[in-house]
């Protein structure tokens, strides 16, 4: 009876240690999935408000200096004769190691070809850097531009073309850095640069500050690569500009901030 007694204790031992892993694994695997969901549903957030952000910028017109196509701006003979000394040299794209540098020297390289064009300048060694850059980087996405030339523009085209192939962070680098590019560029000349903006357009560039910052901030909480982009861009948010004469200012004022997010993005 002892024996049987003994044998029995132990039987049920054994029966509620295995209920007990059974619940315990049950509530892990509820645990899990209820985390999953609840990522699935951040993730969710996340990328809507991203999307929301890349709409947003896409309806913004690029500044009439980078524009290849309906450019307004008009250069005089003299003008033409002192070619700009502060655009980036094309053998940066030699420089550009890692696949983000690679990204942002091909967005910058193709705002200062333009700039290089308006001045009538040769742009054979910025076609082939450019080039190059490009076939490094083989980005899939790029097919949803007309041409090479086009990427800076980052139009939502091409962010939907990158969200679907997995290169999404890569749109924000190519965002932040031909918005410094164009900044740095308007500092050297405003007058000249800025001759052709309105009210709103002055507006459109500040805003675009706002939202490629926003963005930046949120993806450095999940990628490291992000955050010295994010860190770099951070002293920009002085320039909130809502007319040509407040941004032609602030430009001046915060022109060391922009020299300085410039070098932390392009290797020069």
């Amino acid at each position: 009876m002892k024996k049987f007694s003994i044998f029995a204790v132990a039987f049920a031992a054994v029966l509620f240690a295995a209920c007990t892993g059974n619940k315990s694994a049950n509530n892990a695997e509820e645990a899990d999935s209820l985390k999953s969901f609840e990522q699935e549903q951040i993730e969710a957030s996340i990328k809507m408000h991203f999307d929301s952000i890349a709409s947003e910028i896409s309806k913004l017109q690029q500044p009439d200096f980078v524009k290849e196509e309906g450019n307004t701006i008009t250069l005089t003979k003299e003008e033409k004769q002192v070619k700009p000394d502060y655009l980036l040299n094309a053998n940066i794209a030699e420089e550009a190691t890692t696949l983000a540098e690679k990204y942002r020297a091909l967005s910058a390289l193709t705002v200062d070809k333009n700039i290089a064009k308006l001045y009538e300048m040769p742009i054979e060694d910025y076609d082939k850097a450019i080039g190059k850059l490009a076939a490094d980087i083989n980005d899939p996405s790029f097919k949803a531009v007309e041409k090479t030339g086009d990427i800076f523009k980052t139009t939502s085209e091409l962010y939907d073309a990158m969200n679907e192939n997995g290169r999404i962070n890569y749109f924000w680098q190519l965002a932040a850095a031909s918005l410094v590019e164009e900044l740095y560029i308007v500092n050297q000349n405003s007058d000249k640069f800025l001759s052709t903006f309105n009210d709103e357009a002055a507006a459109n560039v500040t805003f675009r500050i706002v939202l490629i910052l926003d963005a930046l901030n949120r993806l450095s909480q999940y990628d490291p690569e992000i955050k010295p982009v994010a860190e770099a861009v951070a002293p920009l948010d002085v320039l909130n500009a809502t007319t040509v004469d407040e941004l032609k200012s602030q430009l001046a004022e915060a022109k060391e901030n922009i020299e300085n997010a410039r070098k932390a993005l392009i290797k020069n």
